[in-house]
């Protein structure tokens, strides 16, 4: 046997190999003593088994062959150029292995062929990779990233579904016998189809007990399937949704899958993942200061008029506001949904002068300026298309989508052309923010669409290292790990409605930093659902993330400014230790309360937000039970916005009083009591330690 160890800050990741053929993780979780037996650890795990159908139990390597005599899902599967499968055998060759790394290589002299499977170990985060050579074209069908044998002390697993304005809604699937597929095949992320997954242990809660989390980090088609043998034994391959097509070449790779084990419980699998994003994915200074947003589409829409929109920005400037986004619109001819995508040109009808008269007064009034794009389509009428109808994906008479098609950015001259329009508004305007938006799905998966996107993102910064880039897809189509290593924030939904924004926060916040997560006040109304919610409410949702408004200030009277102006100062004051804080959502016996608690690095501030979703079962509250605190230290606890809380409570004793003086232990095991509220009402507590 051979074996190879991996060690991250708190995990462990062990590899057997039996016969120099592929190995498999037979050890994955909780680090493991230094002096821990890697040969006695193999032995241990090896199986026993009874049925009459194989004299040997096949292992379950990081690339499960048929030559193995492997019943389940193969992790790779590949033809010949006459469509003949081929069966691999693959050998070791070579590895290499450093302290964080590992890497190794494994071929098949018979079919010419040559594996290479490469994991990384960060602070608390694998990165596993693959990648297949062949001397001769053959087509690839499928091809996995290595492949995890996943705990059996499981009963269930977590992934996400979702729909544009309603992303992340959290599905427990039970562990049976069998295969649970995912896929996404809209050729991005997709709303639908977000690729993580969680398998929580039988004793695994919030913050407690061991949880496994796994995440793909591909901004194009992709593909989970998670399967439970008949002898109990668990895989998870992750892969391309473009190799399940029969795609023909000499060399085929695996993008990126982040993997992380925990011992606190979903949360601590949350925190490893967020931490990874900020320290090695995302481009963003640990000292940036996150600028309060402010983005003009759901107050004018199409409807672009400069003395309006400077008249918008000095009130948003007012309020708080420190970015000033101008969204779709302000473009040649671009009046409706139904036109002139590609044409990059400032509209000479709404801006005469151009951008800089509104650029002039949105830095009068102390912001920077944003503009919006949405590069990789192109809407049938616009001089763009006229000119050049062969620069789209897809058949011409194909089903529009938002009455657009989409360039096919793969085509060199179609990202040259992408690259100088853009350079050249960026060149010409003071521009140091990009809202990117993509509003359509491909019409096939098309993984060189996606590798040419992260070029022409990274061509632009290069060429413009001042320019942050938000990643939108009609909101949260496309989030991943991939899309952040060339952006710095991410449209979480396009549903500002803020009910809606409290769940969608409080499952993503598993994956995402707060400070990558745009969160914006909206209108009055909510264009998505109709809802009218208060303005405090609203507020203080997106002061949970990196904050923004969306909406026309003029509709605000006096005192909804000046309180949406005392929120935006908080939010200001605290929102650098905010963006270092550690985050834990807060599970409660009362499901009408979505909760988390953001405490600083020292552990000596922290701030809750308790969001009443809907009425409670109970008629009086059940204590909140914090996380995250020093238990021996003694707390001043006090609550925020007791004046903005509507509700029937007739209390006036608690937190709707005092400032009450309480251990970190009492706080973590009885809790706080809430006032009594309606729905759509936030309760803002803040701690501090008591000297």
């Amino acid at each position: 046997m051979s074996q190879w160890r991996l060690d991250t800050k708190n995990q462990t990741l062990v590899l057997s190999s039996v016969n120099d053929r592929l190995p498999s993780v037979v050890y994955w979780g909780a680090r493991l003593p230094n002096n821990e037996s890697l040969d006695d650890l193999s032995e241990a795990t090896k199986k026993d088994w009874g049925d009459n159908l194989l004299d040997k139990i096949p292992n379950l390597s990081i690339l499960p062959e048929q030559s193995a005599n492997f019943s389940g899902q193969l992790g790779c599967k590949i033809r010949d150029t006459h469509g003949k499968i081929l069966s691999s055998t693959f050998v070791f060759s070579k590895d290499k292995a450093t302290s964080n790394s590992l890497i190794l290589t494994y071929v098949d002299k018979k079919l010419d062929l040559t594996y290479t499977a490469s994991i990384s170990a960060f602070d608390d985060v694998y990165v596993l990779s693959a990648k297949l050579d062949s001397k001769k074209p053959i087509f690839m069908e499928w091809f996995s990233a290595p492949v995890i044998a996943v705990s059996q002390n499981s009963c269930e697993m977590v992934d996400y579904s979702g729909q544009w304005s309603g992303e992340f809604r959290s599905q427990v699937t039970p562990w049976v016998t069998g295969i649970h597929l995912r896929e996404s095949r809209s050729g991005t992320t997709s709303h639908a189809n977000f690729p993580g997954l969680l398998v929580p242990t039988v004793s695994c809660s919030e913050n407690s007990g061991s949880c496994y989390g796994f995440h793909y980090g591909w901004s194009g088609g992709h593909r989970m399937l998670a399967e439970q043998l008949p002898d109990g034994r668990r895989q998870i391959q992750f892969g391309n949704t473009e190799n399940s097509e029969l795609t023909s070449g000499n060399s085929f790779k695996t993008e990126k899958l982040f993997i992380c084990h925990s011992r606190n419980g979903v949360g601590g699998v949350g925190q490893s993942f967020r931490e990874h994003v900020e320290n090695s994915i995302v481009d963003l200074s640990k000292d940036c200061i996150r600028p309060v947003h402010y983005n003009c589409w759901e107050a004018i829409y199409f409807d672009h008029n400069l003395d309006q929109l400077k008249e918008i920005a000095s009130l948003a400037s007012e309020i708080g506001a420190e970015r000033f986004v101008l969204d779709d619109g302000w473009f040649k001819d671009r009046n409706s949904a139904k036109s002139s995508l590609g044409d990059w040109v400032v509209d000479k009808k709404k801006y005469p002068q151009g951008l800089q008269p509104l650029i002039n007064h949105i830095h009068s009034v102390g912001m920077s300026f944003g503009l919006w794009f949405e590069p990789e389509m192109v809407s049938p009428d616009s001089d763009l298309y006229r000119l050049h109808p062969e620069w789209i994906m897809g058949h011409k008479d194909q089903t529009l989508g938002r009455d657009q098609l989409v360039l096919n950015i793969s085509i060199k001259d179609v990202e040259d052309y992408l690259f100088e329009k853009i350079s050249a508004l960026l060149t010409e305007y003071p521009i140091e923010y990009i809202k990117w938006d993509h509003n359509r799905v491909l019409p096939y998966p098309d993984a060189s669409q996606t590798r040419s996107l992260y070029s022409l993102l990274k061509r632009i910064r290069l060429a413009h290292s001042n320019i942050e880039i938000e990643s939108c897809s009609s909101g949260g189509g496309r989030i991943d790990y991939g899309i952040l290593k060339n952006t710095q924030r991410v449209w979480l939904s396009d549903s500002n409605d803020a009910l809606e924004r409290l769940r969608i926060q409080h499952e993503a916040l598993l994956w995402l930093p707060s400070s990558v997560t745009g969160s914006h006040v909206g209108p009055k109304v909510c264009h998505t659902s109709g809802r009218e919610l208060s303005l405090s409410f609203r507020a203080w949702v997106a002061a949970q993330r990196h904050m923004g408004f969306e909406m026309d200030p003029r509709e605000l009277s006096s005192s909804e400014r000046s309180k949406l102006k005392e929120i935006t100062s908080w939010w200001k004051d605290n929102r650098q230790w905010m963006k270092d804080a550690r985050i834990l959502r807060l599970p409660c016996i009362d499901k009408s309360i979505t909760a988390e608690i953001q405490v600083n690095t020292s552990t000596d501030h922290f701030v809750i937000f308790a969001g009443q979703n809907a009425s409670s079962e109970y008629s009086s509250p059940v204590p909140l039970v914090l996380a995250g605190l020093d238990p021996e230290s003694m707390y001043n606890v006090f609550l925020r916005n007791k004046d903005e809380i509507s509700s029937l409570g007739k209390s006036v004793d608690g937190l709707m009083r005092n400032i009450l003086k309480l251990s970190g232990h009492f706080l973590m095991s009885h809790g706080l009591q809430l006032p009594k509220a309606f729905p759509a009402n936030m309760i803002v507590i803040e701690g501090d330690k008591a000297t």
